[in-house]
Protein backbone atom coordinates (compact mmCIF):
# COMPACT_ATOMS: atom_id res chain seq x y z
CA UNK A 1 0.00 0.00 0.00
CA UNK A 2 1.35 3.16 -0.92
CA UNK A 3 0.36 6.40 1.01
CA UNK A 4 0.55 9.95 -0.19
CA UNK A 5 3.10 11.90 1.81
CA UNK A 6 0.69 14.86 2.71
CA UNK A 7 -1.74 12.35 4.13
CA UNK A 8 -3.15 13.54 7.27
CA UNK A 9 -1.93 12.27 10.56
CA UNK A 10 -5.74 10.82 11.20
CA UNK A 11 -6.01 9.35 8.00
CA UNK A 12 -2.48 7.51 8.56
CA UNK A 13 -3.44 6.63 11.66
CA UNK A 14 -6.83 4.95 10.75
CA UNK A 15 -5.07 3.12 8.36
CA UNK A 16 -2.11 1.84 10.73
CA UNK A 17 -4.77 0.82 13.20
CA UNK A 18 -6.61 -1.34 10.45
CA UNK A 19 -3.37 -2.62 9.46
CA UNK A 20 -2.49 -3.99 12.98
CA UNK A 21 -5.67 -5.89 13.43
CA UNK A 22 -6.29 -7.58 10.51
CA UNK A 23 -4.05 -10.19 10.44
CA UNK A 24 -6.09 -11.19 13.51
CA UNK A 25 -9.48 -10.10 13.46
CA UNK A 26 -10.35 -11.73 10.01
CA UNK A 27 -11.35 -14.70 12.69
CA UNK A 28 -13.66 -17.45 11.96
CA UNK A 29 -14.10 -20.42 9.34
CA UNK A 30 -15.95 -18.43 6.73
CA UNK A 31 -13.25 -15.32 6.83
CA UNK A 32 -9.96 -18.18 6.94
CA UNK A 33 -11.60 -19.24 3.89
CA UNK A 34 -11.83 -15.76 2.15
CA UNK A 35 -8.26 -14.63 3.69
CA UNK A 36 -6.73 -17.35 1.48
CA UNK A 37 -8.47 -15.89 -2.09
CA UNK A 38 -6.64 -12.74 -1.24
CA UNK A 39 -4.77 -9.87 0.35
CA UNK A 40 -6.29 -7.26 2.06
CA UNK A 41 -5.44 -4.21 1.19
CA UNK A 42 -5.75 -0.13 1.78
CA UNK A 43 -6.03 2.31 -0.70
CA UNK A 44 -6.03 6.01 -0.75
CA UNK A 45 -7.50 8.43 -3.23
CA UNK A 46 -6.26 11.97 -2.68
CA UNK A 47 -6.79 15.45 -4.15
CA UNK A 48 -5.37 18.47 -2.03
CA UNK A 49 -7.89 18.55 1.32
CA UNK A 50 -10.33 15.73 0.07
CA UNK A 51 -10.04 12.38 0.62
CA UNK A 52 -11.05 8.89 1.12
CA UNK A 53 -9.70 5.76 2.12
CA UNK A 54 -10.98 1.90 0.30
CA UNK A 55 -10.46 -1.43 1.09
CA UNK A 56 -10.44 -4.47 -1.00
CA UNK A 57 -12.56 -6.39 1.67
CA UNK A 58 -16.53 -5.95 0.36
CA UNK A 59 -14.78 -2.66 -2.13
CA UNK A 60 -15.59 -0.27 1.05
CA UNK A 61 -15.33 3.06 1.54
CA UNK A 62 -13.67 3.77 4.72
CA UNK A 63 -13.26 7.55 5.17
CA UNK A 64 -14.21 10.52 3.07
CA UNK A 65 -12.58 13.49 4.57
CA UNK A 66 -13.40 17.18 3.62
CA UNK A 67 -13.18 20.91 5.54
CA UNK A 68 -15.49 22.74 7.06
CA UNK A 69 -16.42 26.37 6.65
CA UNK A 70 -13.77 26.73 8.99
CA UNK A 71 -11.54 24.52 7.29
CA UNK A 72 -11.34 22.05 9.75
CA UNK A 73 -11.40 18.36 8.29
CA UNK A 74 -13.71 15.54 9.64
CA UNK A 75 -14.45 12.11 8.35
CA UNK A 76 -17.90 12.60 7.47
CA UNK A 77 -18.46 8.58 7.18
CA UNK A 78 -19.52 6.58 9.71
CA UNK A 79 -16.97 3.22 10.01
CA UNK A 80 -15.33 0.71 12.30
CA UNK A 81 -11.93 0.97 14.29
CA UNK A 82 -10.65 -1.90 12.86
CA UNK A 83 -10.94 -4.29 9.97
CA UNK A 84 -11.91 -7.14 12.07
CA UNK A 85 -15.40 -5.83 12.49
CA UNK A 86 -16.75 -5.60 9.13
CA UNK A 87 -16.34 -9.45 9.32
CA UNK A 88 -19.82 -10.27 9.82
CA UNK A 89 -21.44 -6.78 10.13
CA UNK A 90 -24.10 -6.15 9.38
CA UNK A 91 -24.50 -2.79 9.59
CA UNK A 92 -23.09 -2.19 5.65
CA UNK A 93 -20.74 0.63 6.93
CA UNK A 94 -19.45 1.87 3.87
CA UNK A 95 -19.60 -1.66 1.43
CA UNK A 96 -20.46 -2.23 -1.90
CA UNK A 97 -23.53 -4.68 -1.53
CA UNK A 98 -25.25 -7.10 -3.89
CA UNK A 99 -25.36 -9.32 -6.10
CA UNK A 100 -29.04 -7.84 -5.21
CA UNK A 101 -29.66 -5.04 -2.79
CA UNK A 102 -31.94 -4.02 -0.15
CA UNK A 103 -34.56 -7.18 0.53
CA UNK A 104 -35.89 -10.40 -1.36
CA UNK A 105 -39.52 -11.61 0.34
CA UNK A 106 -38.89 -15.36 1.40
CA UNK A 107 -35.57 -15.70 -0.24
CA UNK A 108 -37.24 -16.64 -3.52
CA UNK A 109 -37.65 -16.08 -6.80
CA UNK A 110 -38.01 -17.80 -10.35
CA UNK A 111 -36.38 -16.71 -13.59
CA UNK A 112 -37.91 -18.97 -16.63
CA UNK A 113 -40.45 -20.80 -14.31
CA UNK A 114 -37.08 -21.77 -12.26
CA UNK A 115 -37.12 -21.70 -8.83
CA UNK A 116 -33.85 -20.20 -7.05
CA UNK A 117 -33.69 -20.09 -3.34
CA UNK A 118 -31.34 -17.77 -1.78
CA UNK A 119 -29.62 -17.15 1.50
CA UNK A 120 -32.18 -15.77 3.94
CA UNK A 121 -30.29 -13.12 6.65
CA UNK A 122 -33.22 -10.93 7.56
CA UNK A 123 -35.94 -13.08 8.92
CA UNK A 124 -37.79 -14.90 6.39
CA UNK A 125 -36.07 -12.66 3.65
CA UNK A 126 -32.67 -12.18 2.13
CA UNK A 127 -31.22 -8.67 2.87
CA UNK A 128 -28.06 -7.32 0.64
CA UNK A 129 -27.48 -10.48 -0.85
CA UNK A 130 -27.18 -12.78 1.56
CA UNK A 131 -25.07 -13.79 4.46
CA UNK A 132 -21.93 -13.56 2.79
CA UNK A 133 -23.00 -10.67 -0.01
CA UNK A 134 -20.84 -9.05 -1.81
CA UNK A 135 -19.52 -6.70 1.50
CA UNK A 136 -18.16 -10.20 3.07
CA UNK A 137 -15.69 -11.30 -0.06
CA UNK A 138 -12.18 -10.00 -1.37
CA UNK A 139 -12.09 -8.30 -4.15
CA UNK A 140 -9.39 -7.94 -6.66
CA UNK A 141 -7.35 -4.49 -7.34
CA UNK A 142 -8.21 -4.52 -11.39
CA UNK A 143 -7.03 -0.83 -11.61
CA UNK A 144 -5.07 1.94 -9.84
CA UNK A 145 -3.86 5.10 -11.12
CA UNK A 146 -2.85 8.19 -8.95
CA UNK A 147 -2.54 11.48 -10.39
CA UNK A 148 -4.15 14.63 -10.46
CA UNK A 149 -7.78 12.30 -11.02
CA UNK A 150 -6.62 8.97 -8.76
CA UNK A 151 -9.12 6.16 -9.07
CA UNK A 152 -9.20 2.27 -8.21
CA UNK A 153 -10.83 -0.59 -9.54
CA UNK A 154 -12.02 -3.91 -7.60
CA UNK A 155 -13.33 -6.59 -9.39
CA UNK A 156 -14.80 -9.81 -8.41
CA UNK A 157 -16.33 -13.49 -10.18
CA UNK A 158 -19.26 -14.25 -7.74
CA UNK A 159 -19.85 -18.06 -8.36
CA UNK A 160 -22.78 -19.63 -9.87
CA UNK A 161 -24.94 -20.60 -6.65
CA UNK A 162 -23.12 -17.78 -4.59
CA UNK A 163 -26.05 -17.49 -1.69
CA UNK A 164 -28.20 -19.37 -3.72
CA UNK A 165 -28.09 -17.36 -6.98
CA UNK A 166 -27.84 -18.40 -10.26
CA UNK A 167 -24.83 -17.90 -12.82
CA UNK A 168 -21.74 -16.93 -12.37
CA UNK A 169 -21.23 -12.87 -12.47
CA UNK A 170 -18.35 -10.64 -12.87
CA UNK A 171 -18.61 -7.61 -11.69
CA UNK A 172 -16.55 -3.92 -11.56
CA UNK A 173 -16.37 -0.91 -9.17
CA UNK A 174 -14.35 2.07 -9.82
CA UNK A 175 -14.07 4.64 -7.31
CA UNK A 176 -12.55 8.05 -8.63
CA UNK A 177 -12.29 11.24 -7.32
CA UNK A 178 -13.41 13.90 -10.49
CA UNK A 179 -12.63 16.97 -8.63
CA UNK A 180 -11.52 19.27 -6.19
CA UNK A 181 -14.88 18.28 -4.00
CA UNK A 182 -16.29 15.33 -5.90
CA UNK A 183 -15.90 11.71 -6.11
CA UNK A 184 -17.81 9.03 -8.74
CA UNK A 185 -18.87 5.57 -8.28
CA UNK A 186 -19.04 3.08 -11.37
CA UNK A 187 -20.29 -0.12 -11.22
CA UNK A 188 -20.46 -2.68 -13.55
CA UNK A 189 -21.57 -6.59 -13.68
CA UNK A 190 -21.93 -9.16 -16.66
CA UNK A 191 -23.47 -12.70 -16.16
CA UNK A 192 -21.42 -15.42 -17.44
CA UNK A 193 -23.66 -18.25 -18.56
CA UNK A 194 -26.86 -17.27 -16.63
CA UNK A 195 -29.71 -14.97 -16.40
CA UNK A 196 -29.78 -13.28 -12.85
CA UNK A 197 -31.11 -10.60 -11.28
CA UNK A 198 -28.31 -7.90 -10.11
CA UNK A 199 -29.06 -4.38 -8.09
CA UNK A 200 -25.75 -3.30 -6.41
CA UNK A 201 -25.75 -0.80 -4.01
CA UNK A 202 -23.03 1.30 -2.06
CA UNK A 203 -24.28 1.60 1.79
CA UNK A 204 -22.02 4.98 3.38
CA UNK A 205 -23.52 6.13 6.47
CA UNK A 206 -23.28 9.88 6.05
CA UNK A 207 -22.79 12.36 9.19
CA UNK A 208 -21.77 15.83 7.56
CA UNK A 209 -20.70 17.11 10.91
CA UNK A 210 -18.48 14.74 11.34
CA UNK A 211 -18.71 11.01 12.19
CA UNK A 212 -20.10 9.96 15.90
CA UNK A 213 -20.85 13.97 16.16
CA UNK A 214 -24.73 13.44 17.04
CA UNK A 215 -27.40 12.34 14.88
CA UNK A 216 -28.42 13.47 11.23
CA UNK A 217 -31.75 14.40 12.83
CA UNK A 218 -30.92 17.95 12.46
CA UNK A 219 -29.71 17.80 8.84
CA UNK A 220 -31.33 19.31 5.85
CA UNK A 221 -32.42 16.23 3.02
CA UNK A 222 -33.86 17.25 0.06
CA UNK A 223 -35.15 14.34 -2.01
CA UNK A 224 -36.39 14.31 -6.03
CA UNK A 225 -39.12 12.24 -5.66
CA UNK A 226 -42.86 12.81 -5.62
CA UNK A 227 -43.65 8.97 -4.72
CA UNK A 228 -42.08 6.09 -2.38
CA UNK A 229 -42.68 2.24 -3.13
CA UNK A 230 -44.23 1.76 0.19
CA UNK A 231 -43.97 -1.19 2.91
CA UNK A 232 -45.90 -3.83 4.28
CA UNK A 233 -44.29 -6.41 7.09
CA UNK A 234 -40.70 -6.54 7.05
CA UNK A 235 -40.22 -3.79 4.67
CA UNK A 236 -41.22 -5.91 1.70
CA UNK A 237 -42.41 -3.60 -0.88
CA UNK A 238 -46.37 -4.06 -1.46
CA UNK A 239 -46.01 -3.76 -5.30
CA UNK A 240 -48.02 -0.10 -4.82
CA UNK A 241 -46.73 3.05 -6.26
CA UNK A 242 -47.78 6.25 -4.11
CA UNK A 243 -47.68 10.14 -3.90
CA UNK A 244 -45.55 11.38 -0.68
CA UNK A 245 -47.75 14.95 -1.09
CA UNK A 246 -48.66 15.51 2.50
CA UNK A 247 -47.46 12.84 4.04
CA UNK A 248 -43.83 12.41 6.25
CA UNK A 249 -41.95 10.76 3.25
CA UNK A 250 -42.23 14.88 1.32
CA UNK A 251 -38.43 15.92 1.31
CA UNK A 252 -39.37 17.51 -2.23
CA UNK A 253 -38.50 20.75 -0.47
CA UNK A 254 -35.61 20.59 1.92
CA UNK A 255 -36.20 19.43 5.87
CA UNK A 256 -34.55 17.71 8.63
CA UNK A 257 -35.38 14.10 9.27
CA UNK A 258 -36.43 14.72 12.56
CA UNK A 259 -39.11 16.78 11.91
CA UNK A 260 -41.50 14.01 11.57
CA UNK A 261 -39.27 11.07 12.06
CA UNK A 262 -41.72 10.48 14.70
CA UNK A 263 -44.61 9.54 12.32
CA UNK A 264 -42.95 7.16 10.86
CA UNK A 265 -42.59 3.47 12.21
CA UNK A 266 -39.23 2.47 12.82
CA UNK A 267 -37.89 5.59 11.27
CA UNK A 268 -36.96 5.97 7.45
CA UNK A 269 -36.00 3.45 5.60
CA UNK A 270 -37.90 3.20 2.27
CA UNK A 271 -37.37 3.79 -1.48
CA UNK A 272 -38.19 6.68 -3.11
CA UNK A 273 -39.34 6.69 -7.04
CA UNK A 274 -36.89 9.29 -8.47
CA UNK A 275 -38.43 12.16 -10.57
CA UNK A 276 -36.70 14.61 -13.33
CA UNK A 277 -35.31 14.24 -16.52
CA UNK A 278 -31.83 13.15 -17.14
CA UNK A 279 -29.09 15.20 -17.50
CA UNK A 280 -26.49 13.92 -20.27
CA UNK A 281 -27.92 11.11 -22.62
CA UNK A 282 -26.86 8.48 -19.81
CA UNK A 283 -29.92 8.81 -17.55
CA UNK A 284 -27.77 10.82 -14.65
CA UNK A 285 -30.11 13.17 -12.69
CA UNK A 286 -29.71 14.83 -9.14
CA UNK A 287 -30.73 12.52 -6.51
CA UNK A 288 -30.43 14.54 -3.52
CA UNK A 289 -28.88 16.91 -1.45
CA UNK A 290 -28.00 16.84 2.44
CA UNK A 291 -26.68 20.38 4.12
CA UNK A 292 -25.44 20.50 7.79
CA UNK A 293 -25.81 23.88 9.31
CA UNK A 294 -22.90 23.71 12.02
CA UNK A 295 -20.16 22.62 9.49
CA UNK A 296 -21.48 24.47 6.39
CA UNK A 297 -21.36 21.37 4.44
CA UNK A 298 -23.14 20.49 1.99
CA UNK A 299 -23.53 17.04 -0.50
CA UNK A 300 -25.21 16.46 -3.65
CA UNK A 301 -26.12 13.09 -4.90
CA UNK A 302 -26.40 12.44 -8.66
CA UNK A 303 -27.29 9.26 -10.22
CA UNK A 304 -28.51 7.10 -13.19
CA UNK A 305 -31.24 4.45 -11.18
CA UNK A 306 -34.52 4.57 -10.96
CA UNK A 307 -34.79 4.50 -6.97
CA UNK A 308 -32.22 5.75 -3.91
CA UNK A 309 -33.25 4.17 -0.26
CA UNK A 310 -33.65 7.16 2.51
CA UNK A 311 -32.31 5.18 5.70
CA UNK A 312 -31.95 7.01 8.73
CA UNK A 313 -29.49 4.57 10.82
CA UNK A 314 -32.67 3.15 12.67
CA UNK A 315 -30.48 0.20 14.15
CA UNK A 316 -27.48 1.49 15.03
CA UNK A 317 -27.22 1.45 18.86
CA UNK A 318 -23.89 2.99 20.06
CA UNK A 319 -21.84 0.76 17.96
CA UNK A 320 -17.92 1.15 18.25
CA UNK A 321 -16.93 3.26 15.66
CA UNK A 322 -13.41 4.88 14.23
CA UNK A 323 -11.39 7.11 16.87
CA UNK A 324 -13.03 6.02 19.97
CA UNK A 325 -17.12 7.23 18.22
CA UNK A 326 -20.16 5.88 19.35
CA UNK A 327 -22.65 5.81 16.39
CA UNK A 328 -26.01 6.08 18.16
CA UNK A 329 -29.32 5.33 16.63
CA UNK A 330 -29.86 8.42 13.88
CA UNK A 331 -26.16 9.08 13.98
CA UNK A 332 -25.89 8.84 10.29
CA UNK A 333 -28.36 8.41 7.18
CA UNK A 334 -27.81 6.32 3.68
CA UNK A 335 -28.82 7.16 0.26
CA UNK A 336 -28.39 4.37 -1.54
CA UNK A 337 -29.60 4.16 -5.11
CA UNK A 338 -30.62 1.24 -6.50
CA UNK A 339 -33.72 -0.48 -8.53
CA UNK A 340 -36.29 -0.97 -6.88
CA UNK A 341 -36.64 -3.58 -3.89
CA UNK A 342 -37.84 -6.86 -4.41
CA UNK A 343 -38.05 -6.68 -8.26
CA UNK A 344 -38.06 -9.95 -8.75
CA UNK A 345 -41.72 -9.99 -7.60
CA UNK A 346 -43.34 -7.21 -9.07
CA UNK A 347 -43.40 -7.06 -12.59
CA UNK A 348 -44.39 -3.47 -12.68
CA UNK A 349 -40.97 -2.68 -11.21
CA UNK A 350 -38.31 -1.92 -13.23
CA UNK A 351 -36.53 -5.54 -14.07
CA UNK A 352 -33.54 -6.14 -12.43
CA UNK A 353 -32.41 -9.65 -14.46
CA UNK A 354 -30.06 -10.04 -16.71
CA UNK A 355 -29.24 -12.29 -19.24
CA UNK A 356 -25.58 -13.15 -20.75
CA UNK A 357 -24.69 -10.61 -23.29
CA UNK A 358 -25.59 -7.80 -21.19
CA UNK A 359 -24.39 -5.39 -19.06
CA UNK A 360 -25.39 -3.69 -15.58
CA UNK A 361 -23.97 -0.38 -14.98
CA UNK A 362 -24.59 2.46 -11.72
CA UNK A 363 -23.60 5.39 -11.87
CA UNK A 364 -22.91 7.32 -8.56
CA UNK A 365 -21.39 11.00 -8.34
CA UNK A 366 -20.82 13.02 -4.99
CA UNK A 367 -20.98 16.53 -5.01
CA UNK A 368 -19.22 18.17 -1.89
CA UNK A 369 -19.29 22.02 -0.96
CA UNK A 370 -19.78 24.79 1.20
CA UNK A 371 -22.99 26.56 2.00
CA UNK A 372 -22.92 30.59 1.42
CA UNK A 373 -22.14 32.33 4.38
CA UNK A 374 -25.81 34.31 5.50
Amino acid sequence: MAMSRSATAETTTLLMCLMAVAAVSLGGAEARKQQGKGTLGFYELRRGEFSMVVTNWGATILSVRLPDKTGHIDDVVLGYKNIGAYVNDTTYFGALVGRVANRIAGGRFTIKNRPYHTYKNDGNNTLHGGHRGFNQVFWSVRERVTGEFPYITFSYRSYDGEQGFPGALDVLVTYKIDGDYSYSVTMYARPVDKPTPVNLAQHSYWNLRGHGRGTILDHSVQIFASAVTPVGAHLIPTGAVTPVAGTPFDFRTPAAPGAHIAEVEGGYDINYVLDGAEVDGQGVRKVAVVSEATSGRVMELWADQPGVQFYTGNFLKGDEGKGGAVYVKHGGLCLETQDYPDAVHNAKFPTEIYRKGQVYKHYMLYKFSLAPNK
